[in-house]
């Protein structure tokens, strides 16, 4: 992956928050992916990425996210989403 810096000037829709709280993390199978979804405390929009393999909880753990927003439809409503490209405990 490219250095931080780089990546965040090459795509201005990227973010990159630090030390946030995790309030909820969720894991579930999606064919051959494990589907993970994060909130945070004091966020509504669900953080989204995939990853092979299972993972430990995140939950109440400090991380640094780098993501940017998007939309996702469900049942006809639009959601909006944050897609995670890395995330690292901190």
């Amino acid at each position: 992956m490219k250095p931080l810096k780089k990546l965040l000037l090459d795509n201005e829709k990227l973010v990159h928050s630090r030390m946030q709280k995790v309030e909820s993390h969720v894991q579930r199978q999606m064919d051959n992916w494990i589907q993970n979804t994060v909130l945070l405390i004091d966020c509504d929009v669900p953080f989204k990425y995939k990853r092979q393999k299972m993972y430990q909880s995140l939950k109440g753990a400090r991380v640094d996210l780098i993501y940017y927003p998007d939309t996702e439809q469900v049942a006809g409503f639009d959601f909006e989403v944050m897609n995670v490209i890395k995330i690292n405990r901190s």
